[in-house]
């Protein structure tokens, strides 16, 4: 593990799209200094990958328990994996 980071890959399911979540996790991650991406997947969820410190990271994943206002989550896995190590958050497409 490099220097106290952690990383997690979250996929997420519900109503998760067309309701601004990947904009939304990208303004919360570089809030909190998290480094990533987010992307729409074909059926409907988003899955997204956050390294940072273990704090920011699990805050990260709170939020997308929840999602953003018109969101509707309804299921989340998360899953721990070693950093490679990431630099910046980003939204893939």
């Amino acid at each position: 593990m490099c220097s106290g980071r952690i990383r997690r890959r979250v996929l997420v399911t519900g109503r998760v799209q067309g309701v601004f979540f990947r904009g939304s996790v990208e303004e919360e991650a570089r809030s909190r200094g998290v480094d990533g991406w987010v992307r729409n997947l074909l059926d409907g969820g988003v899955e997204a990958v956050f390294e940072g410190s273990p704090a920011a990271v699990d805050a990260l994943v709170g939020f997308c328990r929840r999602g953003p206002r018109f969101s509707r989550v309804e299921a989340l896995e998360v899953a721990e994996e070693e950093p490679e190590p990431l630099r910046g958050f980003r939204i893939l497409r």
